[in-house]
């Protein structure tokens, strides 16, 4: 059994959330700007990690509410949760989102176009 830490309802089993997969995906802003090729690359492929990685959950059984999780995928162990919007605080996570291929790409620079800082 995995105890998933709800931000808003505290520790529940992990029976009651279900997995949203990866976190940190950015949709482009002009998907029409994007090769067939950069396009299919944002929406199949997907990071498969032995250690941290970062994953969209939701409290389905119970808040019904949408928050990050990093959890090391060789453990289980869930080394954070912090809410949607945000980016993860620890240096594992932090490590880890910047490790993210995604980063580079061109799907992100897309959708970060025009963006002010």
């Amino acid at each position: 059994m995995l105890l998933i830490d709800c931000p808003w309802c505290g520790p529940r089993d992990d029976a009651e959330f279900h997995y949203g997969g990866e976190a940190h995906i950015l949709r482009p802003r002009d998907a029409a700007a994007l090769s067939d090729e950069e396009f299919a690359e944002y929406l199949f492929m997907q990071q498969n990690p032995k250690g941290p990685h970062l994953e969209r959950w939701s409290h389905a059984h119970g808040c019904r509410r949408w928050f990050n999780m990093l959890r090391n995928t060789a453990t289980n162990e869930i080394l954070e949760i912090y809410p949607m919007g945000e980016k993860p605080r620890s240096e594992a996570g932090k490590a880890a989102y910047e490790a993210n291929w995604r980063r580079g790409s061109a799907a992100e620079a897309n959708a970060l176009s025009g963006e002010s800082s």
